[in-house]
């Protein structure tokens, strides 16, 4: 079976381009809308996918023309990057488009967004993510566990590297698994919870793999934990905080984000598990002195958050959307510190486990 080619796909799209010019028609490109209005939710995959509205991106259009010739000018980057066999970072391909057009002074890039954006448009074209096409944001988050894999030649094991663990790269496509041993996989937002439970090698006392990031997931620890569930069948399970971000991030990581609806099936979980913490956390363990007083930008993504499709019939998720309104607060992972230093990883998360006291 022929694998998919990027720079083929690259090539393909300047060849268009030139027989527009040939034919003497409208230099255009097709470019579908990346917005809540073309995101559908699929409840048979329960994920997240575009939808078939496009917008055409005009060059001889004043207001069409810069991002126009953006998009072209990353994909030229793309295509070197791709026949050197190299990679570069977004920070790199910014400063390999930033130049100022001769003869005026406008330059073809200001702001690192309007590359990244450019970037975004390009997967649209091609229907290949940046990390296809040879572009990397930068490494954030951590991992440890009994898995040992194979990764640009080199052998490492997951066990046996300190305190910091390993870095989860921005690009996972082409590790290789050559051990796993867990019975499942814990996702944290915060680097802090996953030092603590590192320290207390959680992740050796009941047989996981423990990952984190700094809020926001990265696009290559989706990955990996994707690859670990559909190709190891392990489950997945979310610690974050209570609060609206915190259940954004799970949101983002089980149904994919509306960004890039355009790749949910390379990136969602739409087994995932919410372990916590959760409005009934917060009751059983006594915690409404450490929470949080909601500022009017919290109030208001509760609100979206309980409107959006996929949470709209959800009872479970409903509910937790109202007693988080009526505390008219929120609260961190870390409260739980209050109970002790080691109370989340003795406690709390084998308790949790144990009962299946998840939402889904």
């Amino acid at each position: 079976m022929t694998q998919p080619n990027p720079a083929k796909k690259l090539q393909d799209f300047g060849k268009e381009l030139v027989e527009q010019v040939h034919k003497g028609s409208q230099l255009k490109i097709d470019i579908p809308v990346r917005a809540l209005s073309n995101v559908q939710y699929n409840e048979k995959t329960k994920t997240l996918q575009l939808g078939n509205k496009s917008a055409e991106r005009l060059f001889f259009n004043v207001g069409h023309v810069k991002k126009f010739v953006q998009t072209l000018e990353v994909a030229k980057v793309s295509k070197q990057l791709l026949d050197l066999a190299k990679h570069a970072s977004l920070r790199d391909v910014f400063y390999m488009a930033k130049r100022t057009l001769p003869g005026t002074n406008t330059n073809l890039v200001d702001e690192q967004t309007e590359t990244d954006k450019a970037i975004e448009d390009l997967e649209l074209v091609t229907e290949f993510s940046r990390e296809q096409l040879n572009i990397n944001a930068n490494k954030n988050g951590s991992v440890a566990g009994r898995v040992i894999v194979e990764d640009k030649g080199d052998t490492i094991d997951w066990s046996k590297l300190g305190s910091g663990g390993w870095s989860v790269p921005s690009n996972v496509e082409e590790i290789t698994f050559s051990k796993v041993s867990a019975k499942y996989v814990l996702y944290m937002e915060k680097a802090a919870v996953w030092e603590r439970l590192h320290e207390d090698r959680f992740w050796d006392k009941h047989d996981c793999i423990i990952m984190c990031s700094q809020g926001q997931t990265t696009r290559g620890i989706r990955r990996l934990l994707q690859r670990l569930n559909s190709e190891h069948k392990l489950p997945v399970y979310v610690l974050a905080d209570f609060d609206p971000w915190g259940f954004y991030i799970y949101s983002v990581l089980k149904f994919g984000s509306i960004n890039l609806a355009h790749i949910s099936e390379s990136l969602a979980l739409p087994e995932a598990k919410f372990l916590g913490i959760t409005a009934d956390d917060i009751e059983k363990y006594g915690l409404h002195k450490h929470l949080i007083k909601f500022k009017d930008v919290d109030s208001t993504r509760i609100k979206q958050l309980a409107d959006y499709d996929w949470f709209k019939k959800n009872k479970a998720w409903q509910r937790q959307f109202q007693m988080m309104k009526s505390f008219g607060a929120k609260a961190e992972i870390q409260a739980l510190s209050s109970r002790g230093i080691t109370f989340i990883s003795e406690k709390y998360l084998p308790e949790k486990i144990k009962e299946k006291a998840w939402l889904d």
